[in-house]
């Protein structure tokens, strides 16, 4: 009979989300219930860094992060974990994620380094500045690439040849076009550089002590990688630096296990030996591991972006959003869109015509019908990315261009289905399919009971909600533990969060909605061809950011 002093520890599984703002990290148990969570936030904990929002601006608008407050986070976040009664060597898994494409940039020799860590001394004591050819990492803030940009598309054969090959046009915030300003602009840095990581794949190293391969997931992020064939883009490297695969290495699934976590942690932290790092990925496809959107799911974020997540068999990938492979299959993919308008314009609108209440913009978005006599709107306060288009654009059931509406409660409901149907029909443009669908609302305004029920209708789908203001770093342990199932669906091993019914489609909303959608659409089109939006977008139109999820959650 064994001893019970003897007895297997149930085993933990650790997420890491290293965040513009933050660096938070989690523990769960076997069972995936929530055991220790802590959280450093940037500005505040580590001053001495000046850093706003987690990024420092440059003189010439550049906006990067200093990688060595990354790395003191790191000492600080595992001491938080330790104080929080964690017990570290029971931790069977680790993984992480990364805000999406920004880039850390390690000197030649720095390999050493990394590999010959002391446990006697914290990290940041270690890697020091002086191993970074870029001490600061450039990130998704940074719009100073529009050359490059322009460069890469013309290189490939246009933005949709781009899009088709890498899941998305060109975009400044896009890593490949980072690496060309600095292969352009600073060749002495470049020259002097050993590997480039995301900020995924840093994180990764850091717990291997040696450099980590960059995630399938995470590289779809970089207009480099071929989203189909899995493997870079020969075209795209050429077209943005010489040498520039030997720098990256090859990209592996997002469930591989890359190795066991380095000795330095197994002395100084007592984690086993035989605990395995998972291959970390992005911030976005970290937060769908978090949400468990499945095939056939469609997750809204409502903030101040709306974010929207797909899970995809078949890439479609064109001039909006992005389609990256799924961070949980390597044989499917994930499509992601952003808007810019999302409750900033619902806030203007509550101020306006209800008296700055929700109850009562609630009140009268209830008291009009499904298809709002034919009126609809679409605002645009701020540039929106889908489409690239400005300002307040008012239509009565003639089509015909109007100032204002006649009540208040036409003006509300014009508002949000004007904005729900925007949603779905770029969402349809990636790849969303109405059959066995379910819609999984997060964020502020998924509270609001009476939009809820505009989005199921418009959507023809039930729409859930739950709270995920941890969705990152609890997609980073859900993958720790899935990388361990040998082989076994995603689904099968995780369960998720539970997710709570809110509304249900009424029958006859697909009718009056689909009849909506082609107006809609239509509205849209003529506003870009009246604009010239439609072949060109701007730099506000590509910088936006592809992290709102996580700055919501901030």
């Amino acid at each position: 009979m064994m001893d019970p002093a003897e007895a297997p520890k149930p085993k933990t599984f650790m997420g890491l989300d290293f965040s513009t703002q933050q660096l938070k990290a989690l523990v769960l148990g076997e069972d995936l219930k929530l055991l220790q969570e802590v959280v450093v936030h940037f500005d505040s904990e580590l001053p001495e860094f000046r850093t706003h929002g987690g990024v420092v601006e440059g003189s010439n608008g550049s906006i990067s992060s200093p990688v060595v407050m990354w790395i003191k986070a790191v000492d600080l976040v595992l001491d938080k974990l330790r104080v929080a009664g964690t017990d570290f060597s029971a931790v069977a898994a680790v993984s992480g994620s990364g805000q999406q494409h920004g880039s850390v940039w390690w000197k030649r020799g720095a390999a050493e380094t990394l590999n010959n860590l002391d446990a006697t001394r914290f990290l940041h004591n270690q890697l020091t500045v002086s191993i970074f050819s870029k001490p600061n990492a450039p990130v998704w803030l940074d719009s100073t690439t529009t050359l490059q940009c322009n460069n890469l598309e013309e290189a490939v054969g246009g933005a949709q040849r781009l899009a088709d090959l890498t899941g998305s046009r060109a975009y400044e915030r896009f890593t490949g076009n980072q690496i060309a300003k600095v292969y352009t602009d600073l060749p002495d840095i470049f020259g002097n550089t050993e590997h480039i990581s995301l900020v995924s794949s840093f994180g990764c190293s850091l717990l291997l002590g040696r450099y980590a391969p960059l995630d399938y997931s995470d590289a779809s992020g970089m207009n480099l990688f071929n989203i189909r064939t899995k493997t870079w883009d020969e075209q795209c490297l050429k077209a943005c630096a010489v040498g520039l695969r030997s720098l990256l290495g090859e990209a592996v699934p997002s469930n591989t296990v890359v190795g066991n976590i380095s000795n330095f942690y197994v002395e100084r932290y007592g984690f086993s030996p035989d605990c395995h790092v998972v291959a970390f990925t992005g911030d976005n496809p970290s937060s769908l591991a978090g949400m468990c959107v499945g095939v056939g799911d469609v997750a809204v974020s409502l903030g101040t972006s709306d974010t929207l997540f797909l899970s995809l068999q078949e890439p479609t990938p064109g001039l909006e959003g992005h389609v990256f492979v799924s961070p949980i299959d390597p044989d499917a993919y994930m499509g992601m869109l952003c808007f810019s308008n999302g409750s900033l314009a619902r806030e203007a609108v509550r101020d306006k015509c209800a008296q700055g209440s929700w109850e009562v913009f609630s009140e009268l978005l209830d008291s009009t019908p499904r298809g709002n006599f034919g009126n609809i709107a679409l605002h645009y306060s701020v540039r929106e990315i889908c489409p690239p288009l400005l300002g307040v654009h008012r239509y009565n059931k003639a089509r015909e261009r109007v100032s204002r509406f006649s009540s208040q409660e036409v003006e509300v409901r014009a508002l949000v289905e004007g904005q729900m149907l925007a949603r779905r029909l770029h969402a349809n443009k990636l790849g969303y399919h109405t059959e066995k669908c379910r819609v999984l609302a997060t964020g502020g305004a998924s509270k609001n009971v009476s939009l809820l029920q505009v989005m199921a209708d418009v959507f023809s789908a039930p729409v859930y909600t739950m709270d995920v203001s941890n969705s990152a770093s609890l997609g980073a342990a859900y993958r720790a533990k899935h990388a361990l199932a040998e082989g076994a669906a995603y689904k099968d091993v995780i369960a998720g969060p539970a997710f709570k019914l809110a509304a249900k489609p009424a029958p006859e909303a697909a009718k009056v909605y689909g009849q909506m959608l082609e107006r809609l659409e239509a509205c849209e089109n003529a506003l870009l061809a009246a604009t010239g939006a439609k072949s060109k977008s701007s730099t506000t139109d590509r910088s936006s950011t592809t992290s709102d999820v996580k700055q919501q959650e901030q």
